[in-house]
């Protein structure tokens, strides 16, 4: 089933500083031909490629091939090795050289030894994760290639310190929609100034972004403590990027006290999480489920001025700041889409397309501890639009209706002066 081994030179000696990295997300990875099952694996590898798309191998033993044919077609890559391909002939008609394999990768690579990789834009893939429990709802699944899984969206929030009042951000390899979002800032802005004062925890928090940021490359941290006290204190965080501003905000930290009094809203009267719709945001480990599917891109669909979307993570971070930084990071996903609901001719779609839409600012408040692994709803309308700008304001419940967190923010919806191309821009980088 292997296929011919070719000799060709390595190219590792040359450029040790490539890049190439083999995961295992722990999902269950099918591929899909129309209604034809081809493979189906719990072990299978996702190989991550210095600016190359994602690519998943499937082990053999997991591949049915009864479907396939051995091909005479045979490429070479000077980081992989030599790749010889299968045909499907199970379908009329012949799907030539569709999946292929490296029968002798190079040392750099050798997990992809006796593992086959399918075209993704000819082979449907889905990434099945399973939840803990008995839950008939604990099942989700994304269409591969993802963004990512939620450990990779951990890594990012989870900056590192690199000296005295400074933490930096990684980059990340995904740049299909090269601007880091604004929620993912707020959350790294959370864990900064967290482990700057560990003995207190953020209570309220507003950032503000003058300037998109890209995932390509690193982002800088700078935390001031404006004033430290012993039960409240007062953080300004900078985030910059190549040398230029691109997000500040205000953390107000707190050490915590006993209920004097309490009370909060009430959570909204809509539909569970295994009433509402599943989501593929293309993240792995995370669960997403829309109420009455309202988060989509068609300009048709109209309803009143408001989303509420359930969210769950798999795993559990380490640190309670990680949750609340997690719990952060969706935040500035639905102002926007809620303010052009009532409005038809306008969706998710034009974003960045027709429509200069962003995020300009965010104030988020902390009223509990939280558990990310459990559902929580976020309910958010937008209160106005006008002026090309809309105001959206939140709150997060458990599902047993606790009220843990509430949010206000600013976006912008606006024409675009001159289109992204005349910017020497596209939909995955213009605002």
């Amino acid at each position: 089933m292997m296929g011919t081994m070719v000799q060709i030179e390595s190219a590792w000696p040359k450029y040790p500083d490539y890049e190439i990295n083999l995961r295992h997300d722990g999902v269950v990875a099918r591929a899909w031909y129309g209604d034809l099952l081809l493979a189906e694996s719990k072990a299978a590898v996702r190989l991550e490629e210095t600016k190359h798309a994602d690519r998943l191998y499937f082990p053999v033993e997991d591949v049915r091939w009864e479907h396939f044919t051995p091909s005479e077609n045979f490429t070479v890559c000077p980081f992989k090795g030599a790749a010889t391909y299968w045909s499907l002939t199970a379908v009329d008609p012949v799907e030539r050289d569709i999946v292929w394999t490296y029968s002798t990768p190079f040392d750099e690579v050798g997990g992809i030894k006796d593992h086959v990789a399918f075209y993704d834009d000819r082979v449907r893939i889905e990434l099945e994760d399973t939840w803990p429990g008995e839950d008939p709802t604990a099942v989700t699944k994304t269409r591969f290639p993802a963004w990512g899984d939620a450990s990779d969206l951990l890594r990012l929030i989870d900056v590192e310190p690199a000296g005295d009042g400074h933490f930096v951000g990684p980059a990340y390899r995904d740049t299909t929609r090269n601007v880091v979002e604004g929620g993912q800032m707020l959350a790294q802005g959370i864990v900064a100034a967290s482990k700057t004062l560990p003995r207190q925890h953020v209570t309220q928090a507003s950032m503000y972004f003058p300037r998109a940021a890209a995932f390509d490359a690193p982002l800088d941290l700078t935390v001031d403590v404006l004033r430290e006290g012993r039960t409240f204190s007062t953080v300004e965080v900078r985030i910059d990027q190549d040398d230029k501003l691109r997000s500040v905000g205000l953390f107000l930290m707190d050490a915590g006290a006993p209920d004097v009094i309490d009370g909060s809203i009430r959570m909204p009267d809509v539909a569970g999480p295994a009433d509402s719709e599943p989501y593929d945001m293309k993240v792995t480990g995370r669960d997403l489920r829309i109420v009455n599917g309202d988060y989509r891109p068609d300009p048709d669909h109209i309803g009143p001025p408001e989303l509420h979307a359930w969210i769950r993570f798999r795993d559990a971070p380490s640190e309670p700041y990680l949750h609340a930084a997690l719990m952060a990071q969706p935040t500035t996903h639905w102002t926007i889409a809620a303010a052009m609901l009532p409005h038809p001719g306008f969706g998710e779609a034009q974003a960045h397309v027709s429509l200069s839409t962003g995020i300009m600012a965010v104030t988020m408040a902390f009223h509990d501890d939280v558990d990310v692994t459990q559902w929580l709803l976020y309910s958010n309308p937008a209160i106005h639009a006008g002026r090309g700008l809309c105001q959206g304001e939140g709150h997060v419940f458990t599902e047993d209706g606790r009220l843990v967190a509430s949010y206000t923010v600013q976006a912008m919806i606006r024409d675009f002066v001159q289109g992204p191309e005349a910017l020497g821009r596209d939909a995955s980088t213009a605002m």
